[in-house]
């Protein structure tokens, strides 16, 4: 498995926002988001392969129960299966941060997905391989049979409309959706924060910050 970074830090988003938790960051993705804020797992890949005992060890040199196995996109990871139930047979608590595009049998006590709407297309020659990926009904529909939360980035107002329309096909909890503003820079976030927080009151979603962000800018490790 071709690991990008593990650290110890507090989860910045979703549900379990400001839960101290051990982070596994996988490297490898099958999209490309314009905006992606860990280029260095898409865009770029980096990072070394882990033996699946090496991971596990390593997540026991932290004093969390809470592991959130993000990416890139960890459901592509070789591995990621064996990976899930050796944490499980750890007691660990499992959060893993997905685009929803691919499903592999895992151990996970939240699955939390973020669809990626049209504000992450990117130009150039991933544009269509992009786009064709980015929205899989079917693998959301399985991923939603775990317990779930669906996690927007929004942009701009209008991206809201693609939002609800792939709730309401999915038949989604409202009280399970979080939107959240696109950006890797506090200034930004609350500027976009304040609209979306109005989107939030009036659709029933709920407002999801990046508070990593927030409290130490767009920094690995954190």
């Amino acid at each position: 498995m071709r690991i990008a970074e593990i650290f110890y830090s507090i989860q910045g988003e979703g549900s379990l926002a400001g839960v101290p938790s051990v982070f596994v960051r996988t490297s490898g993705c099958n999209l490309r988001c314009a905006w992606c804020d860990t280029p260095y797992t898409s865009w770029r890949p980096e990072g070394d392969d882990w033996a699946l005992e090496r991971v596990l060890r390593e997540v026991d040199q932290h004093p969390a129960r809470h592991v959130v196995v993000t990416g890139g996109e960890p459901m592509i990871a070789p591995g990621i299966v064996e990976l899930t139930r050796g944490l499980r047979e750890r007691g660990r608590h499992i959060t893993i941060e997905t685009a929803g595009t691919v499903f592999a049998p895992v151990a996970c006590d939240l699955m939390s997905i973020s669809p990626k709407l049209a504000n992450s297309t990117p130009q150039g020659e991933w544009a269509e391989r992009h786009e064709r990926l980015r929205i899989q009904m079917e693998v959301l529909r399985r991923l939603t049979a775990y317990e779930y939360q669906l996690k927007f980035v929004i942009a701009r107002p209008e991206d809201i409309g693609e939002a609800r329309e792939l709730v309401r096909a999915l038949d989604a909890d409202a009280e399970k959706v979080i939107l959240m503003p696109e950006g890797v820079e506090a200034e930004v976030l609350r500027e976009r924060g304040v609209w979306l927080a109005g989107i939030c009151k009036r659709e029933g979603f709920r407002f999801g910050p990046r508070l990593h962000v927030e409290l130490w800018g767009n920094r690995r490790g954190t």
